[in-house]
């Protein structure tokens, strides 16, 4: 049976687009960062090393596990780093009570950890039958199987929908009613099956996106986003730099039109003659239009794949 301890930190774990988020922070010598989606501490360690000498890092991770990992990993940096348990929304008052601020680049990675994915008994993969958890910090008020047994099935169904993007929602949620209590992931993928169906030749499982969807809702991810973006912004030292990797299109979305708002003069609708919003840019986009990995990492991160990369530096003075 699969251990229920979490697995030790790997050397062969690649953090997604690694180089390219160094290259898009412009990590410097001396500078002050912040990862705020700490996890294993290997995108953490390669900022560290590019901002030698003088360099320091704050890192910030919901899920103890991940610090435990990310300290023993990150131990050879001693004093220039510094981590901390927290959401990452709560990154301004972190880097308060730290004296850590302003910053010259942050980083957000929004996707689920391999950490999670990978560990038995966090209920966050369908590729074992076992408890319906999905909670990103263990000690969170809410689980998947919360949300799937206690729900209506309307709430369920525009849960579904609103945060999976799944356009058979109704079904799926009549099915889960039908079928409740569901204890375990197997319940629940077993339930999506049986609302919508496997045909063998499918690569991707039918229930892949209400686990997303349900992952979200467990951990409030976008509304995480969303806080941690205007935080973020106002960290950033003039010409400090905010990088956000994100792993699906409700998240690139919201960092695609934070970034635009935040590039441009004016905000007011399109056909409003006048401006009055009063609005100044206060970013410049560094990676216009995002990046994604190349054919060569998801070769060997197939995790990378769905991956997207955006940037933004802080302007020295409001345009």
């Amino acid at each position: 049976m699969p251990s229920e301890r979490a697995p030790q930190h790997d050397p062969r774990h690649e953090p997604v687009m690694l180089h390219d988020v160094v290259d898009a922070l412009a990590v410097r010598p001396g500078g002050r960062y912040v990862d705020a989606t700490v996890g294993l501490g290997g995108h953490a360690s390669a900022i560290l090393e590019a901002a030698q000498p003088g360099g320091r890092l704050l890192g910030i991770d919901r899920d103890p596990q991940a610090l435990a990992i990310a300290t023993e990993r990150l131990a050879p940096h001693g004093d220039a780093v510094v981590l901390a348990r927290g959401e990452f929304a709560e990154v301004a008052r972190i880097c308060e009570e730290r004296g850590f601020a302003p910053v010259d680049g942050i980083l957000i990675d929004a996707g689920v950890s391999s950490l999670q994915l990978d560990t038995a008994g966090r209920g966050f993969s369908f590729r074992r039958d076992e408890p319906l958890d999905m909670r990103m910090d263990p000690d969170g008020p809410t689980t998947a199987a919360d949300i799937v047994n206690t729900s209506t099935e309307f709430d369920l169904a525009a849960t579904i929908f609103q945060y999976g993007e799944e356009r058979r929602s109704r079904r799926i949620a009549k099915v889960i009613v039908e079928r409740r209590p569901l204890r375990t992931t197997g319940d629940l993928a077993r339930a999506v099956e049986a609302a919508v169906g496997r045909r063998p030749q499918d690569r991707i499982h039918p229930a892949t996106l209400t686990f997303q969807a349900l992952r979200i809702a467990v951990n409030g991810e976008l509304e995480q986003l969303e806080a941690a973006l205007d935080a973020a912004h106002d960290l950033l030292a003039p010409g400090g730099r905010l990088a956000v990797i994100s792993f699906h299109s409700l998240e690139d979305r919201m960092v695609k039109q934070f970034i635009r708002d935040h590039t441009r003069d004016c905000i007011c609708p399109p056909k409003q003659p006048i401006c009055t919003c009063d609005h100044r840019a206060t970013l410049r986009d560094v990676v216009r239009g995002g990046r994604t990995a190349s054919d060569d990492e998801v070769a060997r991160n197939p995790r990378a794949r769905s991956a997207r990369l955006r940037a933004a530096e802080r302007l020295a003075v409001a345009a």
